[in-house]
């Protein structure tokens, strides 16, 4: 699938250089992925129903004590600047960055003890969204396909003339585009979609994709439809085995997707009603998380949003805060409209990152900046947020020792956590599918839906 590299560079703790990035599924603006999923699909016979999750990714890696396990009693160079609030769920507490999720906590569930124990971008990046280790930072090619490729090869779309999976905006996993949300051996056509092509970074307020408001295009798109009726008065009788045939179904069917009403309407953020999306608010995540519930709505099966920038070593109390206050907004708007759509029970929201950070502040942050503490890479915690599914909410799953540190209870992997989405999604996670040797590899090799959730 291409990927068109735009806008400007940022780095990560690793070095490694996050480009904007968009990159198109659909003929006419890159070629033939589209086509080739459309195929696959078809030689798949993939089915559908209702369900679909939105995924949270945090890129960067979120601390948990700002979140959702915070530690308010431990000592000051632990629980950091911030205390706990309670939520409306009785015993629930939760970051006092969070105010509007502590209302919708009857809503959600807090996974705290989730771990993987390894503090590496790339290692956890890739145990998180694949469910297997695999990567590392001195290799850092995807070994594995993600939840969200084998949703799209599995279950397909829940409406046929929509995509499965879809990345908002430009999705990567630090830095690497698309990165551990890829498709790997199953092919490119299971890769997301996205049709943006840089996040929202205080700019302009995201609207809808500029890829969908066809003007531009429209005299292209033409053009190649009628190459596609010159390619189908080619002599038939030279197409012994009807491989023209095939293909020119299926380049017609994703011409026919991209000029489809449907599809312009799904991604048509603009139109989406001015009192609903308020809630939401302007930023940039809060747009995504909005564009997000669009899309399942009308039949998408899984999007994921990138909300990027977690990874702060220094200075944590002054730049944590304003990411919490956008993904407060985002998430809990997203909650709450799901929750009155009548969607939340089959739709499954999950928020979480590579990994947690250190319980204890660093002493000096980052040299050359601030010098201010912030907190350092901790694979040995990690909390994971769901909400709806039609899994038991409203409740805390796990525990931290009072340090945060470690779970103490109910210790779980990221595999459990993939298997919990593929419970809601219908999918048997040890199905399998040959790798580029042509290995059988299951979709998950171990782990099990988390328990208190089913």
């Amino acid at each position: 699938m291409l990927a068109i590299q735009q806008g400007g560079v940022a780095r990560n703790c690793q070095g490694m250089t996050r480009r904007s990035a968009i990159k198109v599924g659909f003929l006419g603006l890159t070629g033939v992925t589209l086509p080739s999923l459309l195929r696959l699909r078809a030689e798949t016979g993939s089915r559908a129903n209702d369900t679909a999750v939105i995924l949270i990714w945090l890129d960067g890696g979120p601390s948990q004590l700002e979140t959702y396990d915070p530690k308010p009693e431990a000592p000051a160079e632990i629980r950091g600047a911030y205390g706990a609030i309670e939520t409306n769920v009785k015993g629930i507490r939760i970051s006092e960055l969070l105010p509007l999720h502590a209302k919708v906590a009857h809503r959600m569930a807090f996974v705290r003890s989730v771990h993987h124990d390894n503090g590496d971008h790339f290692a956890g990046a890739h145990m998180m969204l694949t469910g297997v280790y695999g990567a590392t930072g001195a290799a850092t090619a995807p070994r594995s396909p993600s939840a969200g490729s084998y949703v799209a090869r599995v279950r397909g779309p829940n409406r046929s003339d929509l995509p499965p999976y879809v990345g908002l905006p430009n999705i990567h996993s630090v830095g690497l585009v698309p990165g551990y949300h890829g498709a790997n051996y199953l092919g490119a056509a299971y890769d997301p979609f996205f049709p943006y092509s840089a996040g929202g970074n205080g700019g302009p307020k995201v609207g809808t994709p500029t890829m969908f408001k066809l003007a531009a295009d429209q005299k292209r798109l033409t053009n190649r439809a009628s190459l596609l009726e010159q390619v189908d008065r080619l002599p038939r009788e030279v197409d012994q085995d009807h491989r023209i045939e095939k293909l020119d179904f299926f380049t017609h069917q994703a011409l026919d997707l991209l000029l489809s009403p449907a599809v312009r309407e799904a991604f048509d953020l603009d139109a989406e009603p001015e009192k609903g999306a308020e809630r939401y608010g302007t930023s940039d995540w809060g747009r995504y998380a909005l564009l997000a519930r669009r899309l399942v709505e009308r039949g998408v099966t899984f999007v994921t949003v990138n909300m990027p920038d977690w990874d702060l070593h220094d200075n944590i109390a002054a730049l944590v805060k304003p990411r919490c206050v956008k993904l407060d907004q985002a998430v809990s708007a997203l909650v709450q409209d799901l929750d009155e759509r009548g969607m939340l029970d089959h739709v499954l929201v999950v928020a979480m990152g590579e990994f947690g950070r250190t319980p204890k502040l660093n002493d000096k942050g980052v040299p050359g900046q601030t010098g201010i503490p912030g907190r350092d890479h901790w694979g040995n915690a990690i909390s994971v947020l769901m909400a709806g599914g039609g899994l038991k909410m409203g409740q805390v799953v796990g525990a931290t020792n009072p340090n945060g540190e470690y779970p103490v209870e109910s210790p779980y992997r990221p595999e459990d956590v993939l298997a919990t989405i593929y419970h809601v999604l219908g999918i048997d996670p040890r199905m399998q599918f040959q790798d580029g040797q042509g290995r059988p590899i299951p979709i998950l090799p171990s782990g099990e839906p988390i328990r208190e959730l089913i």
